[in-house]
């Protein structure tokens, strides 16, 4: 069976082509946009969980999906960061270094592939993309909403979190792979 054709690697290529699409609704930044935005994200969001569990249900796993799964994720996430910087909403550095982990710790499992090894995610690792996905419903929802301090406070303790998880999980990867480094 062709990789491409298998159930679960289709949805992770609609949330692959879902990518631009969101990006272009967030920026137009009118209300009716915005909210088709918060709903694209939150069907791309849940069919992260929903494709791994289709490949393993499935038995539909395939190098294809192990390879373009997380590259899904990260271009989702970058995708709405990257949106965020250029409507104001939060600064490039903290954007920065979240994505400047989601590159090295890629890195790290491309390096390990060429020792023979596999980096699984861990669950600090889950936990930062949750951080992350909850970053971008409190920017959405403050922007769609109006949500005021409420939505502003909301933000800053997600975007505190994202920056937290993603330097802490990145450090964890990198001291568990250490001996890659030998």
């Amino acid at each position: 069976m062709n990789p491409l054709a298998s159930i679960p690697n289709q949805i992770t290529l609609a949330r692959i082509a879902s990518v631009p699409l969101f990006m272009f609704l967030v920026i137009s930044e009118t209300p009716l946009k915005t909210i088709l935005a918060i709903a694209i994200f939150a069907l791309a969001a849940i069919s992260d969980a929903v494709d791994g569990y289709l490949a393993r249900s499935l038995n539909q796993t395939s190098k294809f999906g192990e390879f373009a799964d997380p590259i899904a994720d990260k271009l989702l996430i970058a995708g709405a960061l990257i949106a965020f910087v250029q409507l104001g909403e939060i600064t490039a550095g903290p954007v920065m270094v979240i994505i400047a982990r989601e590159f090295l710790v890629t890195g790290l499992r491309i390096l390990a592939i060429t020792e023979g090894k596999v980096i699984s995610a861990s669950l600090l690792g889950k936990l930062k993309t949750m951080s992350h996905i909850g970053l971008i419903f409190a920017v959405l929802a403050t922007r769609t909403f109006h949500l005021g301090a409420i939505g502003a406070a909301a933000t800053d303790v997600f975007l505190g979190l994202a920056i937290a998880l993603a330097l802490i999980s990145g450090g964890e990867y990198f001291y568990r792979s250490r001996k890659l480094f030998s």
